[in-house]
């Protein structure tokens, strides 16, 4: 094993025991490697990954916010790592548009029809209706928008899956809105769809909001030129 995989095994042990907890913070570096007999090289290795995991978070100089912080952000960790294996191609977009849709269908089935994410969901779709919304700022409310259903489903690896999937394909998805014969037409449809998705979780209907949510995505992927079940690659 190498030793800055000893230091993240002492981590992992500490927080799964609970000796290590979200806004705690790790010992010093130069305390950390005397206590586990490495260098502080590997110390500043395993820190250096555990932020690039979203783990923690590593501050400097002094004051509140020095040190290396435990945090919990693993959608940003998920989608870099998604958006990276999307960009050699060994992850089709194709397959990860497929999968936010079984993921997304399977929310808005759950979605708890009081949940406090709903007025969130409400708020995000009346900016939506601002007239002149550019087309960025309109993509950038949808994507909350479709992350606060997520969330009304009450289930943390769901909503983290979900966010990573969106930020894997984000600026594909922008890139397609050029493809659109009109955007202004796709974006009042867009609209209607979103409420009508809404109103169906708010009336305890998930089976009928399931189906709006995967008839919605997979419609805007294939207006824009997209089609999930026709873009794999044959076996």
């Amino acid at each position: 094993m190498r030793t800055h995989q000893l230091v993240l095994s002492w981590i992992e042990e500490e927080l799964a025991e609970g000796r290590l907890t979200v806004g705690g913070r790790l010992p010093a570096e130069r305390t950390l490697a005397e206590q586990l007999k490495v260098s502080r090289t590997s110390v500043r290795e395993a820190i250096r990954i555990l932020e690039a995991m979203g783990v923690v978070r590593a501050g400097v100089g002094s004051g509140p916010e020095a040190g290396t912080v435990v945090i919990s952000d693993p959608t940003a960790a998920l989608g870099s790592a998604l958006r990276l294996h999307v960009a050699t191609q060994h992850l089709p977009v194709a397959d990860i548009v497929e999968t936010r849709v079984l993921l997304e269908s399977w929310a808005a089935s759950k979605a708890r029809p009081d949940a406090p994410e709903l007025a969130t969901a409400g708020a995000l779709l009346d900016e939506m209706a601002e007239e002149g919304l550019a087309v960025d700022d309109f993509l950038a409310l949808d994507v909350r928008f479709h992350l606060a259903l997520a969330d009304a489903a009450g289930n943390a690896v769901v909503s983290a899956m979900m966010g990573s999937l969106r930020e894997s394909i984000q600026g594909y998805a922008a890139q397609l809105t050029s493809n659109l014969p009109d955007w202004e037409d796709t974006a009042t449809r867009l609209k209607s769809e979103h409420r009508a998705i809404l109103a169906a979780i708010r009336n305890d209907d998930g089976e009928r909001a399931a189906k709006l949510v995967a008839a919605h995505i997979q419609g805007y992927y294939r207006e824009a030129g997209l089609n999930p079940a026709e873009a794999r690659p044959a076996p």
